[in-house]
């Protein structure tokens, strides 16, 4: 790694410092950024998350992608954790904290709201910023691709029933327009526009494609924080109005994250999951998909809602956690090179 990449976590701390800061000093300008949305994707932000995930999407090769979904443990532990874990475990911490442990602190029917975003967290796992966080850790852009791709379909169809049955509702609203359009935005364009890059590079001669992605090995770093600036910018206000609501959300959040992390860990390690498979695996699971449950908590709760408030609060965690189990899953790379390769995805061209 090179000095930027090595202190991505101290730029982050930065980043998160100057959007607060700038969200007080240019609330205007901030205000129309965030009025800048298509079905309740933040066009800027997705504009970024672009930019983060497409020098991701020339590394990716047909064929290798064809042999990923042969090689299926990986993918099984991503969705066992995504859909068999994740989902039950964050709605049994939020119910642990909001109705019990910290019933004492906050209103109950603010307490019911936060559960409630808590649930639509836990029931939405990531689309794009899986590829930012396989990328850090050398993840097999193949198999990440792959990982993704049965992940979102499942989520299509299993989305809106295990909400539905988490929050003791019969009808969910889900906004397809949300869930299509970053599917779209996320996936599909930068796909394309990497496969087609690559061919043209490839079309020029050897060594081509990886000189192209040198010159853009700053780019996803960059659009990250920048990413970081632009949430924190959005929210400054909310967390210095309401800090301790801030932190109490954030508890479960965090024993969330760090325990869904240890277990897709734990059991791709387990299997010999190769580690270029198993990092993008368990980081799928931990991060989440906040476009889709902050817009379903807005439309199902309303724009200042408890419920709302607990999906923001999921994005403002997001970002410092998966640094921290990037850099995790970079330091042990080396114990997964000690064990038997086993099934695996094929290296990266």
């Amino acid at each position: 790694m090179g000095k930027f990449e090595r202190y991505l976590s101290l730029w982050v701390a930065l980043a998160i410092a100057a959007g607060i800061g700038l969200g007080q000093l240019l609330p205007g300008f901030f205000e129309a950024l965030a009025g800048m949305e298509l079905f309740a994707v933040n066009l800027p932000v997705a504009i970024l998350i672009w930019a983060m995930v497409y020098p991701m999407m020339l590394g990716i090769e047909w064929s290798g992608l064809k042999q990923a979904v042969r090689e299926p443990k990986g993918i099984i532990v991503t969705l066992v954790v995504n859909w068999v874990v994740k989902p039950f475990s964050m709605a049994a911490l939020g119910v642990l904290f909001f109705r019990h442990v910290f019933s004492g602190l906050i209103p109950p029917e603010d307490a019911e709201g936060y559960l409630a975003g808590l649930i639509l967290l836990g029931a939405a796992p990531c689309t794009a910023m899986v590829f930012v966080w396989s990328q850090l850790t050398k993840g097999d852009p193949n198999y990440t691709l792959a990982q993704v791709t049965v992940n979102d379909a499942i989520m299509v169809v299993a989305f809106a029933p295990i909400v539905a049955f988490l929050l003791g509702v019969t009808e969910i609203a889900v906004p397809w327009g949300t869930l299509l359009l970053s599917v779209v935005l996320y996936v599909v364009l930068p796909l394309t526009a990497g496969a087609l890059t690559r061919q043209a590079l490839q079309s020029q001669g050897e060594g081509r494609v990886e000189a192209f992605q040198s010159k853009l090995s700053k780019v996803g770093p960059a659009g990250l924080l920048l990413t970081v600036v632009l949430l924190f910018g959005f929210q400054g206000q909310v967390i210095l109005d309401r800090p301790l609501v801030i932190g109490l959300i954030a508890v479960p959040i965090l024993i969330q994250s760090y325990g869904i992390f240890a277990v897709a860990y734990g059991a791709a390690f387990a299997l010999k999951v190769p580690h270029k498979v198993a990092a993008p695996c368990a980081l799928i699971g931990t991060s989440n998909f906040f476009e889709l449950a902050v817009a379903v908590a807005i439309s199902l709760y309303g724009l200042g809602s408890p419920a709302a408030l607990a999906t923001v609060v999921g994005v403002l965690v997001e970002v410092p956690v998966m640094l921290s189990l990037v850099a995790f899953a970079n330091r042990t790379r080396h114990r997964f090179d000690q064990k038997p390769s086993g099934e695996g995805a094929p290296s990266a061209p």
